[in-house]
């Protein structure tokens, strides 16, 4: 079943309505209802009682996602979300390492007790972190003297500071962030590739498919690095997308003058 993820979006968010000038767009915006006036919404199409959120020229009417932008957007969030529990994680690894650098049976010692907590959480959404690349980076730093653990522990605090700042940029869909997370998870790539070679696994092949695949889809679909008419075409697109938005709401065609 397709899902119309305009629809649904409104029944958890609510309609977005708007009263523009222009005396044409208006009269097919605007409808008179036993109830009382209703307004097409610029997400759905539907109609909503009451009055508009908002009113003005139609070009600065609000630029409200939907279809494929809808979309492109909930693929982000997922990005976001899968960033986001990954740097709460290495946030965690740090703050451990960091605590106990003096010790190192405590550091392993702990660690320890930290995977027998997550363990079975990750287990839940079938993430195996006996072989995450992550904590088996950590679990060989053990041997290491006092110096070493302290740096590994600030460079998992940057590496952490990077991907919560990805999940908070993706969420949102800030176009640095893009550009942050194309460069980013490109730059892991060779390391993943040359873990695979010590060691193979699905959990392994499933990541590197779907960092390849978030790389691919942002550099194109966001036309960053001057990809499909790069930046000029986004701003362009972007910038007529408010009009076309009540043009198409409103039933009518848009204008390409």
């Amino acid at each position: 079943m397709k899902i119309d993820w305009d629809r649904r979006t409104c029944a958890r968010r609510g309609h977005v309505t708007y009263a523009p000038d222009e005396s044409a767009l208006r009269a097919r915006l605007r409808a008179e209802t036993s109830l009382g006036e209703a307004w097409r919404c610029l997400r759905c199409g539907d109609f909503a009682l009451g009055d508009p959120h908002g009113s003005g020229p139609a070009e600065e009417a609000p630029l409200v996602p939907r279809g494929k932008v809808l979309r492109d957007l909930f693929i982000l969030r997922f990005l976001a979300v899968e960033r986001a529990v990954r740097g709460v994680f290495i946030v965690l690894v740090a703050a451990a390492v960091w605590k106990f650098s003096n010790s190192q049976d405590s550091v392993r010692r702990l660690f320890d007790e930290y995977l027998d907590v997550f363990r079975p959480v990750f287990r839940h959404f079938h993430y195996d972190l006996d072989h995450s690349p992550v904590v088996g980076t950590i679990q060989k730093t053990f041997g290491y003297k006092h110096s070493t653990l302290v740096l590994v522990a600030v460079l998992l605090l940057v590496y952490a500071l990077i991907e919560l700042v990805e999940a908070g940029g993706l969420w949102y869909a800030k176009r640095w962030a893009e550009y942050l997370t194309v460069v980013a998870t490109a730059a892991f790539l060779p390391l993943e590739i040359y873990e695979l070679t010590e060691h193979v696994s699905y959990l392994k092949i499933a990541t590197l498919v779907l960092n390849i695949l978030a790389v691919l889809y942002i550099a194109l679909a966001k036309r960053l690095f001057g990809l499909r008419g790069g930046r000029k075409a986004f701003e362009e697109e972007r910038q007529s997308a408010s009009l076309l938005e009540v043009e198409e709401s409103a039933g009518l065609e848009p204008s390409h003058a």
